[in-house]
């Protein structure tokens, strides 16, 4: 399956998308991340609202993120070995993990800011684990209990500012910086998750080209790792890790700049993409 959220009648509508229209799972402003966590419930309201549901035709600029409001949107840091070559650290032995600010999340499609305070805006292409299920202690080998499925992400980096820190979070957290979508697809459709190839291309000009099969920790590890510290809840995003080909790593680095456009692939996904757009820096109380 593929389930997201769309803009319809000036509310949110959770729906499934097939053969390119989207049909509803539910009443408007019911939240999707809610069915996530009853799959076989939700698999019933897919099937039924494609076989007797109205079809609808939906514009890209519709398409909202498919989980709405996160609780927790954390990220892994330096989990392709050819990444870390090129920023040139030795991959780490433990998993590094930081946080993604829930207003970071952003559509598949529209605009991402230039921040006002930096000109060191950069691009990573990650698959996002979507959380389905509540899980605590849960070990490898069942961590697909808990995944609701999979999405295309672009853990937008200010290198600045990831830099002055080291736990990197004000680097990564900043507004519209943690687009996904443009749909959740279900692990039984992706088949093989460490084989899906990821792509960048910054106004058409392919700058990453990697595999999910070059991960280092994979996902099952992921997950027991985190669950060991922490309850992973139904809509948690986990943002995987950047294979090689970022612009702070070209010489002189290759930073997006306003006017750009950023897509990012994923195979048996889709892809998003964004236009960058200059940010105002405007006093906002309220």
């Amino acid at each position: 399956m593929k389930l997201g959220n769309i803009i319809h009648l000036e509310s949110h509508l959770p729906v499934v998308f097939h053969d390119g229209r989207a049909f509803a799972l539910a009443d408007r402003g019911v939240d999707l991340q809610d069915l996530l966590s009853r799959p076989d419930e939700l698999r019933q309201a897919a099937d039924l609202a494609v076989s007797k549901g109205l079809a609808m035709n939906v514009a890209p600029e519709q398409i909202l993120a498919p989980v709405l409001k996160p609780r927790k949107i954390l990220g892994i840091g330096l989990n392709y070995a050819d990444h870390a070559a090129e920023t040139g650290r030795e991959p780490p032995k433990n998993q590094t993990w930081f946080v993604k600010q829930v207003t970071a999340l952003n559509a598949p499609y529209g605009q991402i800011m230039m921040p006002a305070v930096s000109e060191c805006l950069d691009y990573e292409t990650e698959l996002v684990v979507v959380i389905g299920r509540k899980g605590r202690h849960v070990p490898a080998e069942r961590a697909h209990e808990i995944i609701a499925g999979y999405t295309c992400g672009n853990d937008v980096s200010v290198r600045d500012w990831q830099r002055a820190t080291p736990t990197m979070n004000m680097g990564k957290g900043f507004d519209s910086h943690a687009p996904i979508g443009p749909w959740i697809v279900t692990p039984d459709e992706i088949g093989d998750v460490n084989e899906l190839g990821l792509r960048t291309y910054v106004n058409g000009e392919l700058r990453q080209n990697g595999n999910t099969s070059e991960l280092i920790h994979k996902i099952p590890e992921l997950i027991a790792h985190l669950t060991a510290a922490f309850t992973l809840e139904p809509g948690d995003l986990l943002f995987t890790g950047t294979p090689a080909g970022v612009g702070v790593a070209h010489a002189p680095p290759k930073y997006l700049k306003p006017g750009d456009r950023v897509r990012i692939e994923i195979d048996r996904i889709g892809h998003i993409e964004h236009d960058i757009i200059q940010e105002r820096a405007e006093t906002r109380i309220g």
